[in-house]
C-alpha cells in the first residue's frame, strides 16, 4: 500500500512538472521570438540597434511617459473610488454590495466602440475647455479597470472581519477616516496591490479607446512605429511585457511581507 501511494504521489509530482512546463513553454515561446526578431536588423545580423532606438524617439519616449501617468492617475483614482466605497458597503449598507457589483462589472459586458461613441460628446465638450492633454484618459481607462480592481478588493476584504475591525477601532475614539486609512487599507494591502497592478498592466496595454480618441499613449505609438520600423516596435512591445511582469513578479515577492506588516499594525492599533 505504501508503494502503491508513493508511485500515485509520484505520478501526480510529474503530471505537475509536465503540465507547469507546457504552460511556460506556451507563455515564454512568444516572448523568446519576440527577443530574437527584435536583436536582428534588416539583413540578418545580430543587432541593438532597435533597443537602443527606444530612448532616442522622442515621441515615443513622450508617450511612454505619459503612458506611466496615465496609469499612476488610474491607479490613484480607482482606489480612491473602490475602497472607501466598497468599505462603506460592507459595513453600512450590506445591501448595495451587490448593485456596486453590478456596476463595476458593466465595462465587461459593453464593447469599446459602444464605450467610445458614448464617451467622445464628453471629451468633445472637455477639449474646449482644457487642452487635449492624454490624461484625460484616466477618466475612462477608471472605468475599464473597474472589473479588475472591484475583484481584488473585494477578494481582500472578504479575507477579514471588517465589521470587527472597525467596531473595535471605533469602540477606541476611531473616526471613520481613521478606520479606512489605519485599519482597513493595512489588512488589504495585498489586495490593494493586485488592484494596482492590474490597473497598470490594462493601462499598459489599452488601444482601442485611445486610437478612437485620437491620443498617443504607448499602444498608439507602437502601431505606427509598426508601419515604419517594426523591430522598434516589436522591442517596445517587449519591453512593456517584461515592465508588467517585474511589477507582477514585486508584488509576489512584497505580498507576504506587506500582509504581515499589516497585520502587526493593525494588533497594536488598539494598544495605542
Amino acid at each position: 500500500m505504501m508503494a502503491k501511494a508513493r508511485r500515485r504521489d509520484r505520478g501526480r509530482s510529474i503530471a505537475r512538472w509536465v503540465i507547469l512546463l507546457l504552460a511556460a513553454v506556451y507563455l515564454l515561446l512568444p516572448l523568446f521570438a519576440m527577443l530574437e526578431f527584435s536583436t536582428r536588423d534588416a539583413g540578418g545580423s545580430r543587432t541593438l540597434d532597435a533597443w537602443l532606438a527606444i530612448g532616442q524617439d522622442k515621441n515615443l519616449v513622450a508617450a511612454i511617459v505619459v503612458t506611466l501617468q496615465i496609469a499612476a492617475l488610474t491607479v490613484l483614482g480607482v482606489l480612491l473610488l473602490l475602497v472607501p466605497t466598497m468599505t462603506w458597503a460592507y459595513l453600512r449598507v450590506p445591501a448595495m454590495k451587490r448593485p456596486i457589483e453590478f456596476l463595476c462589472l458593466l465595462p465587461l459586458a459593453i464593447p469599446a466602440i459602444v464605450i467610445v461613441v458614448g464617451i467622445a460628446p464628453i471629451y468633445s465638450a472637455l477639449r474646449r475647455f482644457v487642452t487635449g492633454s492624454p490624461l484625460l484618459l484616466v477618466l475612462v481607462d477608471i472605468i475599464l479597470v473597474l472589473p479588475f480592481a472591484h475583484r481584488a478588493i473585494d477578494a481582500g476584504l472578504r479575507s477579514i472581519d471588517v465589521i470587527t475591525l472597525a467596531e473595535a477601532a471605533r469602540s477606541l475614539g476611531a473616526g471613520w477616516p481613521r478606520v479606512i486609512v489605519g485599519i482597513i487599507v493595512p489588512n488589504i494591502r495585498v489586495a490593494i496591490l493586485s488592484a494596482a497592478v492590474i490597473s497598470v498592466a490594462l493601462v499598459l496595454g489599452e488601444f482601442t479607446i485611445s486610437s478612437l480618441l485620437n491620443y498617443n499613449t504607448l499602444q498608439v505609438v507602437i502601431n505606427l512605429l509598426g508601419k515604419r520600423d517594426a523591430f522598434v516596435s516589436v522591442a517596445v512591445s517587449l519591453a512593456a511585457l517584461v515592465f508588467a511582469f517585474i511589477l507582477i513578479l514585486g508584488l509576489a515577492i512584497l505580498a507576504p511581507t506587506g500582509r504581515k506588516g499589516a497585520e502587526d499594525t493593525v494588533t497594536e492599533e488598539p494598544a495605542r
